[in-house]
């Protein structure tokens, strides 16, 4: 087709300017990402080879107990870890041993020199000589952060899972970070680091759901600071400085408890202590089949954490419940018979009439009456030593109201790992905070 002069020059400078504007979205179009996926494999390739696998052996079979992570920190071998990959290894220093597994299936003996078992972190002697490892200090970032975990889940060797910064659980009686992303498990005791490198925090447990928790860098910090600056304890040694650091948390955390102005929920006229403190979260629920002659009411409150110990046993628990029993339909001595097996109902519930193992002693018992106020009723302490760590038991406490003639509260308060001065004062104030409120 042919156009004329004007129309041609004017069509051919279209063209031209179609062609610029191309070429100028071109040039301002982002940049594609690398072949390689981005940044967490450059997180990965950059700071892998800084993440250990552990694991804890029984002496006697030679297999693997507990398998963990860990992360260099020095250059002369000081890893951190958590201390719940090495707990059996403190317990039992005879019964276990802790390796370090290098590339090729290579194992290098660990030392454990200082533990946090409140914060549930350990310092370790790896003997290797990293060529690389992560410089601890304090880090401030912003919630929604992109952050990486690292660890070895199992037997599958280093990984690597994206998640995000949510900051530090607000209510929780030992510090945690909440990780939205998918901690493995094996990947406990890794760090879970930014983009370059700097280490928010110790992956320590997952609530599944992409929900999982970091314990805080400074309290890494601190305890390397410690591991530094004292010498090698012997083996046997670590498991009196974790039984004094529980005594010590625990004066802590009890001195007020129930001590203050005691929020309270009414319970069938009861005035019953609730929520406490902002670390406990409180549930009820009132069991009333269609066929059944009375109804019970609970209000349950409790922290929702635990220090670990060993496999076999968990500290620094604390709980309180109600149970308000009530019936229009039952006489009176059969109301009486259902109220007293709800009271007696304790040596199942817990387990008081159960012996001994080797960690705990059984439960010893004494019973009473409480008179207090407007508040008649029976009652019963209960206590069981930790034979390894001395001065520390757990509690169980129940108290009945007296009176009713067709309805009654049983209350339970249970505390674990703590002294019994601080026991039997806690109890103290707790009833204190019971009374009749019509």
């Amino acid at each position: 087709m042919r156009w004329p002069d004007g129309r041609a020059a004017l069509a051919l400078a279209g063209v031209l300017l179609a062609a610029g504007a191309a070429g100028a979205l071109q040039r301002r179009a982002p940049a594609l990402p690398p072949n390689d996926g981005g940044e967490t494999p450059a997180v990965f390739r950059r700071f892998a080879a800084q993440v250990a696998k552990l694991q804890v052996v029984e002496v006697r079979s030679g297999a693997k107990q507990v398998t963990g992570s860990g992360f260099f920190v020095s250059p002369d071998g000081l890893a951190i870890t958590n201390y719940h990959v090495v707990a059996d290894l403190v317990h039992d220093p005879d019964k276990y041993r802790a390796e370090l597994l290098g590339s090729g299936g290579r194992t290098t003996p660990v030392r454990v020199l200082a533990v946090d078992v409140v914060h549930d972190l350990a310092v370790i002697r790896t003997g290797s000589a990293p060529s690389d490892w992560f410089r601890l200090a304090p880090v401030s970032i912003v919630q929604g952060l992109r952050l990486y975990a690292l660890g070895h889940p199992g037997d599958l060797g280093i990984a690597i899972v994206e998640g995000t910064f949510n900051g530090r659980l607000p209510h929780t009686l030992y510090p945690r970070i909440h990780f939205t992303g998918s901690i493995n498990p094996g990947m406990s005791g890794g760090p879970t680091i930014t983009l370059d490198g700097r280490v928010v925090g110790i992956n320590v447990a997952t609530a599944g759901n992409q929900q999982s928790f970091l314990v805080p860098v400074e309290d890494a910090i601190a305890l390397l600071a410690r591991a530094r600056g004292a010498a090698p304890p012997p083996a046997e040694s670590l498991l009196a400085d974790v039984g004094r650091q529980l005594l010590a948390y625990q004066d802590i955390y009890l001195a007020h408890l129930f001590a203050d102005s005691v929020p309270t929920v009414r319970l069938g006229g009861w005035r019953l202590p609730t929520e406490p403190t902002d670390i406990f979260n409180c549930w009820g629920e009132t069991d009333d089949g269609p066929d059944q002659p009375y109804t019970i009411t609970h209000h349950y409150c409790g922290t929702g954490d635990d220090i670990f110990l060993s496999s076999e046993q968990s500290s620094g628990i604390i709980e309180f419940e109600h149970d308000l029993v009530e019936s229009d339909e039952l006489g009176l001595f059969r109301f009486s018979a259902l109220y007293t097996r709800e009271l007696r109902s304790l040596a199942t519930d817990w387990g008081l009439d159960r012996e001994g193992d080797e960690d705990v002693s059984g439960y010893r018992c004494r019973a009473g009456n409480v008179r207090q106020g407007t508040l008649k009723g029976k009652a019963v302490l209960c206590l069981r030593a930790y034979k390894r760590l001395p001065g520390l038991y757990d509690a169980v406490f129940r108290l009945a109201t007296l009176g009713g003639r067709r309805s009654g509260v049983i209350t339970t308060l249970t505390l674990s790992g703590v002294s019994v001065a601080n026991a039997e004062r806690v109890v103290r104030r707790y009833v204190a905070a019971i009374g009749w409120a019509p």
